[in-house]
């Protein structure tokens, strides 16, 4: 078991940061969703000992997070979202003291340094110093510090803040990279669902402190029944009534399309919609399947969570 946490609470005050949380990770890439106050960052600092929860256990690699910290944090790697490099000092430097602090010989962490920078795409810049960085070459810095000493599992806490689309791209291909090609354990919170869509099998959705959703982010889809996109010409509240009374789930669009969900598996034909749109005085324009995403079903998560 990588990762295990049983009836884990946690309070800043007044403030429930986690409540009750309960979740088993085997492994792999898993992406960590959530809103804003959701509790993701918190999670993450309860995994590496930064914080003690009020109640409750947690484990990393089957060693308890209060009892042995330290041996953690030897075999975790950690990129969080706040800024932490120093000033002063150039890639290369920042780099390869991170990999000392792990416990690494000088000379040993200086090679190292330039390996994992050279990886991230940061060979050419690693002798500048890091003040004069762009947000997106401090993202690639910290990663690089996260993956100095080798580390059985990486936290990733928003990776991708700060950069434009071309270094999001190159980014999510390097937690890819790592995950698969590497076979490093990767958790990636992330606000933005198509990052973890893309780089992650699997998620945890947290709301409140809690779980709302976890599982393989294939199997999620394929449970959600299937989805038409369709467009209609007359009295849409009338077609979408009837489509209800037959237990389609329908969302209104911001283009004015309909995205019907079906509740179940079974065969949904196009002759069903056209039969529909007769039998309600619409005309049907456009229909077509297609595939749910990762933020329908976080949506729809997220939609019941808060009623």
């Amino acid at each position: 078991m990588l990762i295990e946490l049983k009836n884990v609470s946690l309070f800043f005050g007044t403030t429930v940061a986690l409540d009750n949380l309960s979740l088993e990770v085997q492994g792999g890439a898993v992406g960590l969703l959530g809103p804003n106050g959701a509790g993701k960052s918190t999670l993450l600092k309860t995994l590496l000992g930064f914080i003690q929860p009020n109640q409750g256990s947690a484990a990393v690699f089957g060693l308890n997070v209060q009892r042995d910290p330290l041996e953690i944090r030897r075999q975790v790697g950690y990129m969080p979202e706040d800024e932490c490099l120093i000033p002063g000092m150039n890639a290369v430097q920042l780099v390869a003291y991170a990999g000392e602090l792990c416990g690494m010989p000088s000379r040993d962490a200086m090679q190292r340094a330039h390996e994992v920078l050279y990886y991230v795409g940061l060979d050419e810049e690693r002798y500048r110093a890091i003040d004069g960085y762009s947000a997106g070459m401090k993202q690639r810095v910290k990663l690089a510090q996260a993956l100095i000493h080798d580390p059985k599992l990486l936290l990733l806490d928003e990776p991708t803040n700060g950069m434009d689309t071309g270094g999001r791209e190159e980014m999510l291909e390097l937690v890819k990279d790592i995950a698969v090609d590497k076979s490093i354990n990767v958790i990636l919170s992330s606000h933005l669902l198509p990052d973890v869509e893309y780089a992650c099998h699997e998620i945890i959705a947290l709301s409140h402190g809690s779980v709302v959703i976890q599982g393989r982010i294939e199997t999620l889809k394929e449970n959600k029944g299937r989805a038409f996109d369709l467009r209609i010409v007359g009295d849409s509240d009338a077609y979408i009534t009837a489509l209800e009374r037959q237990n389609y789930r329908v969302e209104v669009r911001p283009d004015e399309h309909l995205r019907v969900t079906s509740e179940s598996q079974g065969e949904t034909g196009t002759k069903f919609f056209f039969q529909l749109a007769y039998d309600t005085g619409v005309q049907l324009r456009q229909l077509r399947e297609v595939k749910h995403s990762l933020e329908d079903i976080f949506a729809e998560v997220m939609s019941v969570d808060a009623q």
